[in-house]
């Protein structure tokens, strides 16, 4: 088969017990208080925070109430769902903002092709083509980049969360999270979406409800969330293989251990801070774990998971007040994770090398959450050399935060089957 393009294959660094020096951009959303208009992203660099409300320094205003995920999805776009001021975000890398789109309310997740940016929502109502569709259940909305309009959407289970992008198929995790309040049970199922068409092709009960929260990919794995009822049903992970579901196999495992907050390490695997809330006492209980998930899925859960994260990643967690999220950025393998503290007062980010040496602690703003690492600049070689999204068995080529890309950029590096490699010529 001939190819247009030559790749250069990068050897993979070992990590050694040193702290390495390494440019790292990461750009952190505060949800603030939810109602009060009062989101706030911050902006870390080298070691340091440049600014707890870096969009409004950049644009003179604020981004809006509860923002709720971001992603890259391009190499000058970056997306940002604004949940409860029903706004999609778009901004260039320097925190310029480019377009915004209203016409999705009550937007959670997203996920992206590098073409559309693809939106979970718990709404039931939507503007497609200048013209209102409305849904009984949650519904996905298709956004075309090239006008920030909704081209496109379809309905899957009540209050869709987690959405990810994998060969052609959008994969959306369902929560039914407003059971308590509205007259339907809780979701277990991911809905199969063909993203061309828009339409649903498979739905998968995963057996384990409320499946709540951002998921993590790894090549053709998901790590979901299964939040449980906070009553007598434990919260749970499962994992997801995308491949098996689209071909017709056995395609999840679950384990008894929560991923409530969880990411992608630098080796392919999960890591997870699990919290489990029970109404009957009241209290949190939390695990620590990292994931394999090509080892669980072969063994159908009874191997996989270890009670470890690097260094004292652990440890230093366990003194937070209220861990709020985790990271690991997929350019240098450095460790980020937050501390809510009491949910209404300025929370903290911790960063750690890629071995769990803590690096420094430092104040954010209310309930610090998602993140996203910019891509450091030019001649970074003090980086270690990272794998970010795991193995992949298709010959696409994606960038480093596991999306895929069209059109490369010459001198950029992407991941294919696994290895990263640097684009070179048409």
């Amino acid at each position: 088969m001939k190819h247009n393009y030559k790749f250069l294959t990068i050897m993979i660094a070992m990590f050694v017990s040193q702290v390495v020096i390494c440019q790292e951009k990461i750009i952190l959303l505060n949800e603030g208080l939810w109602q009060a208009d009062n989101g706030r992203i911050s902006y870390f660099e080298n070691g340091k925070i440049v600014s707890n409300q870096w969009f409004r320094d950049i644009n003179g205003t604020k981004i809006g109430d509860t923002p709720d995920d971001i992603i890259q999805v391009n190499e000058s776009l970056i997306a940002i769902a604004v949940n409860w001021s029903n706004i999609i975000q778009f901004i260039s890398p320097d925190g310029k903002a480019v377009a915004a789109t209203e016409d999705v309310p009550n937007n959670r997740k997203l996920a992206s092709d590098g073409k559309y940016v693809y939106v979970s929502s718990f709404g039931h109502e939507c503007m497609v083509n200048g013209s209102m569709v409305e849904f009984k259940k949650g519904f996905v909305a298709k956004i075309d980049i090239n006008n920030f309009k909704v081209v496109a959407a379809c309905e899957v289970g009540y209050e869709p969360e987690g959405i990810a992008y994998y060969n052609g198929y959008l994969f959306v995790a369902n929560t039914g999270g407003y059971a308590f309040q509205e007259d339907h049970d809780y979701e277990s199922t991911v809905s199969i979406i063909d993203a061309d068409r828009m339409k649903v092709i498979n739905t998968i009960d995963t057996k384990q409800i409320n499946l709540y929260g951002k998921m993590s990919q790894s090549g053709k794995y998901l790590c979901i969330n299964s939040a449980g009822d906070y009553y007598d049903v434990s919260a749970a992970t499962v994992i997801f293989d995308c491949e098996a579901a689209l071909n017709g196999k056995k395609c999840c495992t679950s384990l008894e251990f929560a991923a409530t907050y969880n990411c992608t390490s630098a080796d392919g695997n999960f890591y997870a801070i699990g919290s489990r809330y029970s109404y009957y006492t009241g209290e949190y209980t939390f695990n620590y774990i990292t994931i394999n998930p090509e080892t669980v899925m072969n063994t159908d859960g009874a191997d996989g998971v270890t009670h470890i994260l690097p260094g004292t990643v652990v440890q230093d967690i366990q003194k937070m007040s209220m861990p709020y999220g985790i990271y690991v950025n997929p350019y240098s393998g450095y460790i980020y994770a937050t501390d809510a503290g009491s949910f209404v007062g300025a929370g903290s980010l911790y960063q750690w090398s890629p071995t769990g040496v803590l690096l420094g602690k430092h104040k954010v703003y209310i309930n610090p959450a998602h993140f996203l690492a910019l891509k450091p600049d030019s001649g970074n070689d003090g980086c270690p050399d990272i794998i970010a999204t795991g193995s992949r068995e298709d010959t696409a080529i994606y960038n480093l935060h596991g999306i895929r890309v069209l059109s490369p950029v010459i001198g950029n590096i992407y991941i294919q089957k696994g290895k990263k490699f640097i684009y070179l010529n048409n």
